[in-house]
């Protein structure tokens, strides 16, 4: 089949690494897969093999992007269409209808839609609902990558329980432990590592991981890393000057390839107000790191509601401090939480997917 993949671009964040991931997996069992951006810039344009072609549109407004698309679908004729990332999903499908809809269309939603539209595209909840409702049924079909964002989709647009198909974000990949560099990527003096992945923005929450680890690194005579960048950055190091803690928190940066650090981490955390899935759980599960997550939707979907790491309440430091202190006194085994991991592997979620187009037919 020929696949084409519709993205704003290709920054570093979860919902781009999921698709690459798909995208290398599809082109080895033998299909063919296009990408079309809106603007073709992004850090993991770089680690996209040769044979997957990329094409942008070169537009910045969403709205700009219908015509184009609708005249790349004429010319691409892909077998199957993957959309992502409300609003371009409702975008994508208002350009398959003025193409003639001569190929599948599925839409892929990767966040808790009520709680980003609220918090951070500050549009009313009536204005996405009624855009849900007039364009999401005439897909092919729809992904959400958590029953957390499928429930909450549900809801938003009043659809059938049904309607939604659950597939998890693909993760795992061949990777081994490296251990041998925790004085090179943490300095050395510090007999805890602890790690944080993702962009620095207002959800991630990071404010309560930094205070929560406030409270225990003299302990345990810690260190925090967090890796991503974002528009929170200046908050975040005002309060880390503010706590005192310039030489135990260090914001590096995004980083193309994280796993040297979930390789040689203690404890991993999450701070999420709110998450769709959690892609950076099931990377430190893979590595055999400890979590401690918030519950915030997907990541409770991943660690078996506490089963294969530990859970609290949102926007509690306390509650997190005091389980990042029970993570680090307790043991752990490492075979247990990769294995878990092993369920999000590239291979068997690339076939959940293959399979769910091949059950829809054409309109």
């Amino acid at each position: 089949m020929k696949f084409l993949i519709i993205l704003p671009d290709l920054r570093g964040g979860g919902a781009e690494r999921l698709h690459i991931n798909l995208a290398k997996d599809w082109v080895k069992r033998g299909h063919s897969v296009e990408f079309f951006l809106m603007r073709k810039q992004g850090q993991l344009l770089s680690i996209l093999p040769r044979e997957i072609k990329v094409v942008s549109a070169e537009v910045v407004r969403i709205r700009n992007f219908i015509l184009p698309i609708k005249r790349y679908l004429n010319v691409s004729k892909p077998d199957v269409v993957l959309s992502a990332m409300w609003p371009l999903t409702s975008i994508t499908v208002l350009a398959w209808v003025l193409s003639g809809k001569q190929c599948k269309l599925f839409l892929s939603e990767h966040v808790i839609l009520s709680a980003s539209i609220v918090r951070e595209l500050f549009l009313p909840l009536w204005l996405v609902s009624s855009l849900l409702k007039i364009t999401y049924p005439l897909a092919s079909g729809i992904v959400a990558v958590s029953r957390s964002v499928k429930n909450d989709l549900c809801i938003l647009g009043k659809f059938s329980c049904d309607y939604i198909k659950v597939i998890n974000n693909p993760i795992v990949a061949d990777t081994s432990l490296n251990n041998g560099c925790d004085g090179e990527i943490w300095g050395e003096g510090y007999d805890c590592h602890i790690l944080s992945v993702g962009a620095l923005k207002f959800e991630k929450n990071y404010k309560s991981l930094i205070l929560a680890f406030s409270h225990i690194f003299e302990e345990h005579n810690a260190k925090l890393i967090i890796l991503g960048d974002g528009d929170e950055r200046n908050n975040l190091e005002d309060l880390i000057l503010k706590l005192g803690l310039q030489d135990r928190v260090l914001l590096p940066g995004f980083v193309l390839d994280p796993y040297p650090w979930y390789s040689s981490a203690d404890l991993f955390v999450l701070s999420s107000l709110w998450e769709g899935f959690g892609n950076v759980i099931v990377e430190a599960l893979e590595q055999g790191v400890p979590v401690v997550s918030t519950d915030s939707g997907g990541p409770s979907e991943i660690l078996k509601d506490g089963f294969y790491g530990k859970l609290v309440k949102i926007d509690d430091y306390n509650a997190l401090s005091t389980a990042m202190n029970e993570s680090l006194c307790g043991s752990h085994d490492s075979n247990f939480l990769i294995n878990r991991a092993q369920d999000f592997s590239i291979s068997r979620i690339s076939t959940k997917y293959l399979n769910y187009f091949k059950k829809y037919k054409l309109h």
